[in-house]
């Protein structure tokens, strides 16, 4: 009894969540970010202050999330985070994986989905923080170069979206081509959760019989030198790079102490 109680207790708070956040990225569209617009003329300045007021929403939104008992969460070796230029690669078996990274990165840039632009609720904040749309192409390239290059931490999620519960995770080139092309090294993230939690293709409300635990675990940089030494050319560097990650971001699961 107490089991189907705290399940039916985890399916209102994740809706209330979910409820919390959509109403929080109207108000950035609504009323922070034409504020940002008015008191802060400097695109550079107006991106940086975006960024961190998204940083410590999202710090309070995960606060939240642990506080209501939809998941409780922990990391390792968060102080690899704690530097400028790097380019963090991850894998992404839930929704609010960004969430979560977001919020331990003050000055964080990321890849979204060209859709999202379109939605009501998370445009504000894209805008906003000037987060880098997946158009596609050289420009895309282009834009994660700039964005590392002046100091800004870029996640990506090199699957392109989140790891299916069936199957084997299969990885885009476009990471592996954004760090060979501009030499930068991998801060490589391994996501694991004890329990599958807004995975793809499942339901908001679909939660598991118990609160996952979800472990964030921050690996040693990967030195891109060693694929590029040899390779001839960035093609064939960039899939030395995606081959050595598709193993890498999903070898031996973390231990979950839940």
């Amino acid at each position: 009894m107490a089991e189907r109680l705290n399940r039916y207790w985890r399916v209102f708070a994740t809706g209330l969540c979910f409820a919390v956040f959509g109403l929080g990225g109207l108000v950035i569209r609504l009323l922070v970010y034409p504020l940002l617009l008015v008191c802060n003329r400097d695109p550079q300045e107006r991106k940086h202050a975006a960024q961190a007021l998204i940083h410590h929403s999202f710090r309070w939104f995960v606060g939240l999330m642990n506080f209501v008992g939809v998941i409780s969460y922990e990391t390792r070796h968060l102080e690899r985070l704690h530097r400028q230029g790097l380019l963090i690669l991850a894998n992404h078996p839930s929704l609010i994986d960004v969430v979560f990274l977001i919020s331990f990165i003050p000055k964080a840039d990321c890849i979204v989905k060209a859709s999202l632009l379109r939605n009501l609720f998370t445009r504000g904040p894209i805008q906003a923080a000037g987060f880098i749309c997946n158009g596609g192409g050289a420009r895309l390239l282009e834009d994660c170069t700039r964005s590392l290059d002046a100091g800004s931490n870029l996640i990506i999620f090199p699957e392109g979206t989140r790891t299916p519960l069936q199957g084997v995770p299969k990885l885009q080139r476009g990471a592996a081509h954004v760090a060979v092309k501009g030499r930068f090294d991998i801060t490589p993230v391994r996501i694991h959760t004890s329990l599958p939690m807004l995975s793809k293709g499942w339901p908001w409300w679909k939660v598991p019989a118990r609160k996952p635990h979800i472990i964030f675990e921050v690996r040693e940089d990967i030195d891109i030198a060693q694929f590029c030494a040899d390779a001839g050319n960035d093609s064939l560097a960039a899939r030395r790079v995606t081959d050595y990650l598709s193993d890498y971001l999903f070898r031996g699961p973390s231990r979950a102490s839940a």
